[in-house]
């Protein structure tokens, strides 16, 4: 074999062209490595309780580790932990989601600079799903931004180190806000159990939570900051542990206790739910490179937004050109139902797609299986032409999902969410094409 023919370079027929780094498209399958736990990277106070649960994989995750699975294989694997996702409750370690609180007099100008909606629009003691973007449109990031108070803002962060840039950006100091992260770590207690567990813990007042809203409480003696959201297109909470270094033992067994009547099972983050619900992954599904116009968060684009923020002036003129009739965009982010051997675990690589000629043209980036629609689904990226719904495509699966000597299977792009969630999350907005907001 040639040094070239052993390379796997990246696929070149897929056009991204209007990436500086475009997406690795090597298909290197699964790689039997080891992951080295060092101090590099920091533990979150809930790593040794997530293995004590039995914790047996982890990635790394905002430089945490980060656990992705606690049932073995050969005992079901993650399709077990959807079960008890979506038949009873569980409990997720989420605390890689830092939290970077801003606070001061001018917390809510800071803010809603740095956001693409408006953030005069969050009450105290409520929150929103935000994005942040850079001067060209890319999403930097897409947390949840919660308000605990009048002149305080917590941006829970998805797979970015987001204080760093808020930091620059208040630099040199236009605003009199201090910008920091705060010994608080969340986790989520998602499933259709979740209200009846956590109203055990903290009272009927739980009850009165509106979505995205929040409520100060105790939990097993612990100060926490509670809010109705998730993850997972379930009904759900997360739990934010107030000096979780210190507390994390006491809220973590207090939830595991009360949880035991109601089948609670420790699991990793709901991957396989989130995309039946249309929820996307920052670093997977888009990134700084992507606009939100690209993977539909047009929502998250207001039109009347006072405020300018950062990136404004680039998204308004990609709008502008998709409403001409134009395609800013080589690539565009697509539900997709395909074949093969139902997926129930990660995949490994951005498995490739093909026009119904196969001809490479894009990749998926979320593949899972839903056991609901008895089908894989995915979300993944096809040149914008190909966006609408109904085209076919073909999808390059790896062994054991497929036994045809090309790999490829039958797709076809479909509308999301694939799967309702059972509260009308601002995440899942995702997957509505061409909804718009006005705030």
């Amino acid at each position: 074999m040639t040094a070239q023919a052993k390379a796997h370079p990246n696929v070149p027929e897929v056009d991204q062209s209007d990436r500086l780094v475009p997406v690795n498209l090597r298909q290197s399958g699964q790689t039997p490595v080891q992951m080295l736990v060092s101090t590099r990277v920091r533990k979150s106070p809930f790593w040794h309780l997530a293995i004590e649960a039995g914790c047996w994989r982890a990635t790394v995750y905002n430089r945490m580790y980060h656990p992705r699975g606690y049932v073995r294989p050969e005992e079901g694997g993650a399709m077990a932990e959807y079960n008890a996702l979506v038949n009873r409750v569980t409990l997720w370690d989420v605390s890689v989601e830092r939290q970077i609180r801003v606070t001061g007099p001018d917390a809510e100008a800071f803010v809603n600079h740095v956001i693409t909606r408006d953030a005069t629009q969050i009450a105290p003691m409520r929150g929103k799903y935000v994005i942040l973007c850079n001067e060209a449109g890319g999403i930097l990031n897409d947390p949840v931004l919660l308000r605990p108070a009048q002149d305080e803002f917590w941006f829970s962060l998805s797979d970015s180190d987001i204080m760093l840039w808020l930091q620059g950006v208040n630099t040199p100091r236009r605003w009199d806000v201090d910008i920091a992260e705060i010994d608080v770590a969340p986790l989520q207690v998602q499933g259709p159990r979740s209200e009846a567990l956590m109203i055990e813990l903290v009272g009927d007042a739980l009850a009165d939570i509106p979505y995205y809203g929040l409520m100060e409480a105790k939990i097993g003696g612990a100060s926490v900051l509670i809010s109705q959201t998730g993850f997972s297109g379930e009904k759900g909470y997360e739990v934010y542990v107030r000096d979780a270094s210190l507390n994390a033992e006491r809220v973590w067994y207090a939830i595991r206790t009360a949880g035991a009547r109601y089948g609670l099972r420790v699991i990793a983050p709901g991957h396989h739910r989130r995309i039946a619900a249309g929820i996307l992954s920052w670093g997977q599904d888009m990134d700084a490179e992507t606009s939100p116009l690209q993977v539909n968060l047009a929502y998250q684009v207001p039109r009347k937004k006072e405020a300018d923020y950062i990136g404004r002036a680039a998204l308004e003129d990609q709008r502008a050109r998709i409403e001409a009739g134009e395609e800013p965009f080589a690539l565009r982010l697509v539900g997709m139902k395909l074949g093969g051997a139902p997926i129930t675990d990660y995949a490994s690589d951005f498995w490739l797609v093909s026009d119904s000629d196969g001809a490479r043209c894009g990749y998926v980036t979320s593949p899972w299986w839903s056991p609901e629609l008895g089908t894989n689904i995915a979300l993944g990226y096809v040149p914008w032409r190909m966006s609408e719904l109904g085209t076919p495509l073909l999808v390059e699966l790896p062994v054991p999902y497929v036994d045809d000597p090309s790999r490829r299977v039958a797709a076809e792009v479909v509308d999301v969410p694939f799967k309702a969630s059972k509260h009308p999350s601002a995440r899942e907005k995702a997957g509505q094409r061409g909804t718009d907001s006005a705030d």
